[in-house]
């Protein structure tokens, strides 16, 4: 397991490099030099994690991805560049959407880059650990898929988190097989029929 610290990744000011494994791959909303897509060890990607704000509300908080601790696991996402004076202006973003708003703390990890050309580099994660007040833990995919169906914050429905994240490993990463993460797909699509004909009964209960 890397046990480097957030500190060592932040001795170098130039430049730093951020590993994203949830809706930064597809949302980073930063300016960056470049991304590489990639993976971390010693990791593994779970939905046990709330979400009060960006996917659900403090009634209904919506589920969204953190990180485990599992030696044999790897967890595939986004690397992104950001140089010099845009460090600062990165972080003090990330702190408000992941830390603040999330309730996720920074580690520093090995990144290992998709192109096998390009050597392995530290990158700054956000993880949500159990001592967490919003941390939900595990559950079936069944339960959470039926909680991920419900809910929906200022972002958007919980829903689309999920489907954005099974698009990006679909078409970035095709012969990585989460099975986590396309159970809970599965799971979550089989509700589709039963939401749309609740909402359909509801909107002509609505116009009676």
């Amino acid at each position: 397991m890397n046990k480097t610290t957030t500190q060592d990744i932040m001795a170098e000011k130039t430049s730093l490099w951020i590993f994203g494994y949830g809706s930064l791959v597809w949302k980073p909303d930063f300016k960056f030099k470049m991304s590489e897509v990639g993976y971390i060890q010693g990791y593994k990607r779970r939905f046990w994690h709330g979400d009060n704000f960006h996917r659900g509300n403090k009634d209904m908080p919506g589920r969204v991805v953190t990180l485990v601790e599992d030696k044999d696991a790897c967890t595939w996402g986004v690397a992104y560049e950001v140089n010099g004076s845009e460090i600062e202006e990165c972080l003090k973003y990330l702190n408000m959407r992941e830390a603040v708003l999330g309730g996720y703390i920074t580690r520093a990890v090995e990144f290992f880059p998709r192109e096998e050309c390009h050597l392995p580099h530290l990158a700054l994660v956000y993880i949500a650990t159990c001592d967490n007040p919003i941390y939900l833990g595990p559950a079936s995919p069944e339960e959470i898929a039926a909680q991920i169906a419900i809910c929906r914050g200022k972002t958007g429905h919980n829903i689309e988190y999920l489907l954005r994240l099974v698009e990006f490993m679909r078409s970035y990463c095709p012969e990585v097989e989460d099975e986590h993460l396309f159970a809970i797909e599965a799971a979550t699509l089989s509700l589709m029929p039963y939401l749309l004909g609740s909402k359909q009964a509801m909107s002509a209960f609505a116009s009676a």
